[in-house]
């Protein structure tokens, strides 16, 4: 066989075994030495550059001592690390918040992004699958910068040429356990960059008591909560329909009473009307003198709801060829339509003729009310289809704790989960979860984590009390 080759070949044969094919050693080119030398200070410089531009102050507080120390000994270099600790210290003792956001976070940053990401970033994202090898060569999405809040880190990433989000959102358990996290959220920060958010602790766990009643008169958005950032969460209910669902003591009714607590001003003076569907009979009634309108049976809810869409094409037709947008007066104030539990009213109501005159109604205000002033804020515990038909009519969707995965996109759309709301991982234990949930509002894809304030029943008495003395004076 060799004699039937030319002389080059036969010098690159690797093996001529008769069942295998003939396979010939690739031609290497040699790289001269400074060549190679160039190349790697070019990256080491680069690498330092990119270094100092990101961190200034965590490479300063490495390089000066030791700058110091090399050039006029340890003496002097303790005496110019003593003078900035004796002013960092007392900074960092007596106004932690500033220190934080001005150095305190900035070097969590760095030491996370040298021990616990870059360190562990290539074997991650290999193990994961979102590393590729093609043509010989290993491709890893690169890890462009690591910024520290004061509970989570965020992560910026840019993918590999090819990749599509959801490559990323469906391997967010991977990520959060490779990174010692408990969860990993993914959001788009530009195209082909990513967002990863890894929490380091949990800003939720503990209730949060009832908010004080608003000073200023104000329908919407209102302060119902807090998110996870530590911003107040505020809640749009004035030109949008909101629909909250959750299981069995997941906190429905801390969102409710919140809303209802955030809008007792503006019903004092008369801008806006609370409407009260309460079939179950063990929420909404504590509060009954808070509702312009109320009812518990079926009959009587149909009745409110029918009374609701008279007027608001009343209203529409008053405002045809006038005003497109809704502006609360006492002439024409905000009405909010509560109700506790819709499933009860439309899936799971026996009387037929009942049953279609609700949906007919609900699906008529989740339509037309927005723009004239009338909104629905609804609570669910069952999310399936089959049980509110017309739930994609409400544009901002709340999931407190879910039983199952799949009713996540059930309740915030399809993706969700993957992108890190992860409502059936809501704690069952009510002072851990309770409340707890996530909100997908319309002009954002990606879920927020938030928990609602809980007002209990002294609260609910205290308001009534108080609404009632309003109204005598």
């Amino acid at each position: 066989m060799f004699k039937k080759l030319p002389g080059d070949q036969v010098t690159g044969l690797v093996t001529t075994t008769p069942d295998t094919a003939v396979v010939f050693r690739p031609a290497v080119v040699r790289t001269p030495v400074i060549i190679t030398i160039v190349i790697f200070v070019w990256r080491a410089l680069a690498g330092l550059v990119r270094m100092v531009w990101r961190h200034p102050i965590a490479t300063a507080v490495l390089a000066v001592p030791a700058a110091v120390t090399w050039l006029y000994g340890w003496r002097v270099a303790l005496l110019v690390v003593w003078l900035p600790v004796s002013v960092l210290l007392p900074w960092a003792l007596f106004d932690r918040a500033t220190f934080n956001a001005w150095i305190g976070w900035r070097l969590l940053a760095f030491w996370r992004l040298a021990w616990v990401y870059r360190r562990h970033w290539h074997a991650v994202m290999t193990i994961s699958g979102l590393a590729r090898h093609a043509g010989g060569r290993d491709y890893v999405p690169h890890l462009v910068a690591v910024r520290c809040t004061s509970w989570a880190d965020l992560v910026t990433v840019d993918m590999l040429t090819g990749q599509a989000v959801k490559d990323w959102a469906d391997r967010i358990e991977h990520l959060a356990h490779g990174f010692g996290a408990t969860s990993c959220r993914v959001s788009v920060a530009r195209a082909g960059r990513l967002l990863l958010t890894f929490p380091r602790r949990d800003p939720l766990a503990v209730p949060l008591p009832a908010l004080p009643l608003p000073e200023t008169v104000s329908i919407g958005p209102v302060e119902i909560g807090i998110r996870e950032d530590g911003r107040p969460w505020r809640l749009k209910v004035h030109g949008t329909h909101v629909l909250a669902a959750g299981a069995t003591g997941a906190g429905k009714g801390s969102i409710l009473w919140s809303v209802i607590r955030a809008l007792i001003p503006a019903v004092w003076t008369g801008v806006a009307e609370l409407w009260g569907l309460d079939p179950k009979l063990m929420e909404l009634s504590f509060g009954r003198p808070l509702f312009t309108r109320y009812a518990a049976s079926p009959a009587d809810c149909a009745d409110l709801l029918d009374e609701a869409v008279e007027r608001m094409q009343k209203r529409a037709e008053k405002f045809a060829g006038v005003q497109r947008d809704h502006v609360p007066t006492v002439e024409d104030p905000f009405v909010l339509v509560i109700v506790d539990e819709v499933a009860f009213l439309t899936a799971y109501q026996s009387d037929r003729a009942l049953k279609q005159r609700i949906s007919a109604a609900l699906a008529t205000l989740t339509t037309q009310g927005r723009a004239v002033g009338f909104g629905v804020l609804a609570a669910l515990q069952d999310p399936r289809k089959d049980v509110l038909t017309i739930r994609n009519l409400f544009p901002d969707k709340i999931a407190l704790r879910l039983d199952e995965s799949e009713q996540v996109d059930m309740v915030l759309g399809d993706g969700a989960r993957d992108r890190g709301a992860l409502a059936d991982h809501i704690s069952s234990v009510p002072q851990e979860g309770a409340g707890v949930a996530y909100v997908r509002l319309e002009a954002s894809p990606d879920p927020i984590r938030v928990r609602a304030a809980y007002v209990s029943d002294a609260d609910i008495r205290d308001m009534v009390a108080l609404f009632q003395m309003e109204e005598a004076a």
